[in-house]
């Protein structure tokens, strides 16, 4: 009677025993499952040793934590999900009340060596110290870690870059031969699954993540599985904090062209915005890396606008280089009007005072001292002539009244001869006159107030015109770079 009513108890509950007689240390006392028993966590979970122990994979991307451009690290919080399946385990759910799974400690059985090529540091928070398994047999562990690994960071477009990181999941020892791995997931859903799941971004925006296998071509290789991060930077912080305001100091050096060349606020103007970029360029070495295939196109931005101020700066330098030269030439001249003026003063009087034939010529040491009227030499040689035509008549009168005064036929000879000499004399001082004032009128056209502030200015015009092309120039090629670079 008694095994009649237990029959039908069965057949009530489907061949499921009540609850409240079952446990899950029941299924593991079924199972022989402890930590002395060897036989789950000494060797690999196969009764053919020939026969490999396949184990999927399925990663989650939970958060980007951090960027280091600088040390090139990538740092993730990711999710992991390993199963394969253990050849010793199995149980019949319908004998032990219907219980399918069953939690464990994670040292009781064998675990396969799965590690990630890229992680440079071990990750500090303890794994999961707990797996599952079910009724056929299949193991799953999960866990969830911060990576700290190595990317290859591409910053030839920073700040508007886009960076590939790989994460590379690989067995340590075993070969193909003994582990076999692929990924439960396909890239889309990968995708997906992270973008429901992703808590935080830092100043990244997650694009996708693509799943790649590289199948061991032998059973001496490994199986491979890649999971490739793609991130985009979120640039606008950076526009604002750095190329913004580098670009407001290239406007301000283009807006000094309106400030006088006359004093020197133009060049300490010049120097301190050459400064201020500078100081950002030194921000921009403590974010770059050191070692990189191609120059970052922001290094070159930073480069070139330094380099087209710097131009600029030595333009400003030549201008008042040349306007100082042209206020040097106004004194110059000041002061030779004030020794021509002393000049003619001093000739006049020894002119007036002279009463030799030497103090007649004190008027050629002015002409040497540039004065500006050498043309009063001319009276002189004028009355000279004069004197010694009258004298020469009176000498020929003499002779014809009265023969016999020879001495003055002699005096005569003298005379003429000492005319002669003058004229000669008078010739070349005529053209000395000459030279000198052709030398004068040629300083005076080079050298007249006004003419280096000229030159200054059309140096001034033509190198703003200059400037103001190459910098738009520059910046149409950068930032067309940067979008299709």
């Amino acid at each position: 009677m008694m095994l009649t009513g237990f029959i039908f108890l069965l057949f009530l509950t489907d061949g499921v025993l009540p609850e409240n007689n079952c446990s899950y240390q029941d299924v593991l006392n079924h199972l022989q499952l402890t930590k002395t028993n060897e036989l789950y966590s000494m060797t690999r979970p196969v009764k053919n040793y020939k026969r490999p122990t396949r184990v999927s994979l399925e990663v989650l991307l939970y958060a980007i934590l951090d960027v280091v451009e600088k040390d090139q690290k990538f740092i993730p919080y990711v999710w992991t999900v390993m199963r394969w399946h253990n050849e010793y385990i199995s149980w019949d759910p319908n004998q032990f009340c219907g219980i399918d799974n069953v939690s464990l400690p994670a040292e009781v059985l064998w675990i396969p060596d799965i590690t990630i090529e890229e992680m440079t540091e071990k990750d500090k928070a303890p794994p999961s110290p707990y797996l599952t398994i079910n009724d056929k047999g299949d193991v799953e562990v999960q866990n969830d870690q911060v990576l700290v690994s190595t990317c290859r960071m591409h910053i030839y477009k920073f700040p508007f870059d886009i960076q590939n990181c790989n994460l590379s999941f690989k067995s340590i020892i075993h070969t193909a031969k003994d582990i076999r791995l692929q990924p439960s997931d396909n890239s889309t859903e990968a995708t997906e699954w992270s973008r429901d799941v992703m808590r935080t971004q830092y100043e990244w925006l997650f694009l996708n993540m693509t799943v790649t296998t590289n199948n061991a071509s032998d059973l001496i290789s490994q199986d491979i599985i890649i999971y490739t991060i793609t991130m985009k930077r979120r640039s606008l912080l950076y526009i604002v904090n750095f190329l913004v305001p580098v670009l407001f100091f290239l406007c301000l050096d283009l807006a000094s062209f309106l400030i006088s060349d006359s004093g020197g606020e133009k060049l300490s103007f010049k120097v301190t915005v050459l400064l201020a970029v500078t100081v950002l360029q030194l921000i921009l070495n403590e974010i770059l890396p050191a070692s990189s295939n191609r120059i970052p196109l922001i290094a070159v931005y930073c480069i070139g606008i330094f380099a087209l101020m710097l131009l600029s700066l030595l333009e400003t330098i030549l201008v008042m280089h040349l306007m100082e030269k042209d206020s040097q030439a106004s004194e110059d001249n000041k002061a030779d009007n004030g020794r021509s003026k002393d000049c003619n003063k001093r000739g006049k009087a020894n002119f007036h005072n002279s009463h030799q034939e030497g103090n007649e010529w004190t008027q050629c040491g002015c002409i040497y001292d540039v004065c500006e009227t050498p043309s009063e030499l001319l009276p002189v040689t004028k009355e000279v002539r004069f004197e010694l035509h009258f004298a020469t008549k009176c000498q020929i009168a003499n002779i014809t009244d009265d023969k016999g005064k020879i001495h003055s036929c002699v005096n005569s000879r003298k005379v003429i001869e000492e005319y002669h000499a003058l004229e000669k004399l008078s010739d070349e001082l005529r053209e000395m006159q000459k030279t000198l004032s052709l030398l004068l009128s040629n300083t005076k056209e080079v050298a007249k107030p006004g003419y280096w502030t000229k030159v200054a200015k059309k140096v001034n015009k033509v190198f703003f015109i200059f400037y103001l092309t190459v910098v738009s120039l520059f910046l149409i090629i950068l930032f067309l770079k940067w979008n299709t670079g």
